[in-house]
């Protein structure tokens, strides 16, 4: 397994120099390596990473979460809360239920196959869309911090509705009774839980803070594994009542820069740090996740549903920010930031299939082939896109 890790820093290292050399996003170097010594091509890493990668993956989640919250000031938020939360939403559900219909027509499938197939693919990702946000908050763009504010806080919550209404579908496809106003009300429910629970272990943490001197060292460690405590308690408490563990996540980070800013930016720091090992760890092991052989059978039908989700997302995200101080320019940045896949659809896009779902297999491929469209897509639109539109000329 050491080698395993090895052989994945390395080459992460090695293509995200060389594909930021090139003026490309280094996270498609790093997604092409996942891919290429993965199971689904030269499958050289060890069967024990990948056992573990899910794990892997949700500790660089968690570490960048964490620093988006400590990076986060409330005087950036007042103005675009209300906006935050539209985005959230709306988005998601247009495409989700757009491809839902559509693959009615263009698939053969029922409802319910065309809404997990349309709930898989409505997720954004946060392993995309938060580093490259927290990136652009240090330029020094004239609106950078305004949209990037917007895309943090709506991101992570999206996931939250994408997988709740999916869960519903893959429960309804199981011929279990699904009651759908307790479906929608889990959504607020879940993320003012973990935002709950997040307040309360971000005070603890700061009580600890000020009794004991702890290294800035210590002081990330038990923030940092505070956050797993967190994903820990979702884990117990799930089947019960739902929980947003990392929108807790980014939530103590938040309330911990509101209250201690200096211990803030300290421990900011040293995540920025940690994240240099880790992002290379997340991305690879989600293009580990990504088996390119099943992609053939999502074929040109399945790119059309794809690129017809996108457009519907993009609908929801101007409908979402109407009404908000975001300019034109901004709006327009908001919904390139929108159409990254990966972290969500390597985790859940197999699910249908485990279940037995019929349409299973052809679900996955399109999940796989939404991670390889849509993620460089994202990442180059982000990169290209922010010197024009947020500089405010």
């Amino acid at each position: 397994m050491a080698y395993s890790l090895a052989l994945i820093t390395v080459l992460g290292l090695f293509a995200n120099y060389v594909f930021e050399k090139i003026r490309i996003p280094g996270i498609l170097g790093m997604l092409l390596v996942g891919i290429l010594i993965g199971p689904g091509s030269f499958n050289w890493l060890h069967k024990d990473i990948l056992t573990i990668s899910s794990d892997l993956r949700q500790l660089a989640l968690i570490v960048i979460l964490l620093r988006a919250g400590l990076d986060l000031k409330l005087e950036d938020i007042k103005p675009v809360g209300f906006t935050a939360v539209k985005m959230s939403v709306i988005p998601a559900l247009m495409e989700g239920f757009t491809i839902a219909v559509i693959s009615m027509f263009l698939l053969g499938f029922t409802f319910t196959e065309g809404g997990m197939l349309g709930f898989i693919i409505a997720a954004v990702s946060p392993a995309v869309v938060v580093p490259a946000m927290i990136k652009l908050k240090k330029q020094d763009f004239k609106y950078a911090n305004r949209a990037s504010t917007v895309i943090l806080a709506g991101a992570s919550a999206d996931d939250v509705v994408a997988i709740t209404v999916f869960g519903a579908f893959l429960s309804i496809y199981m011929g279990q009774k699904v009651n759908f106003i307790m479906t929608v009300l889990n959504v607020p429910i879940s993320i003012i839980l973990g935002i709950v629970v997040a307040i309360a272990c971000a005070y603890a943490i700061m009580l600890v803070y000020k009794k004991i001197k702890f290294s800035a060292t210590e002081q990330i460690l038990l923030l940092l594994f505070t956050g797993v405590g967190l994903t820990f308690i979702q884990a117990v408490l799930e089947g019960k009542i739902e929980m947003a563990a990392l929108i807790g996540v980014m939530t103590m980070g938040f309330v911990i820069r509101m209250k201690m800013e200096e211990t803030a930016v300290k421990i900011s720091g040293g995540l920025g740090h940690i994240w240099v090992e880790a992002k290379v760890i997340l991305f690879v092991l989600v293009g580990a996740a990504v088996d390119i052989r099943v992609m053939g059978s999502a074929g040109i039908t399945g790119l059309i549903i794809i690129v017809i989700g996108l457009c519907a997302r993009s609908i929801g995200v101007f409908i979402a920010t109407l009404g908000s101080p975001l300019t034109k320019k901004e709006r327009i940045f908001c919904t390139i930031a929108y159409l990254p896949k990966a972290t969500v659809q390597a985790a859940i896009g197999g699910l249908p299939l485990i279940n037995g779902a019929a349409s299973g297999q052809l679900i996955l491929a399109i999940a796989v082939l939404s991670i390889i469209v849509c993620a460089p897509v994202g990442a180059v639109g982000i990169s290209v896109s922010a010197p024009k539109l947020l500089n405010g000329e």
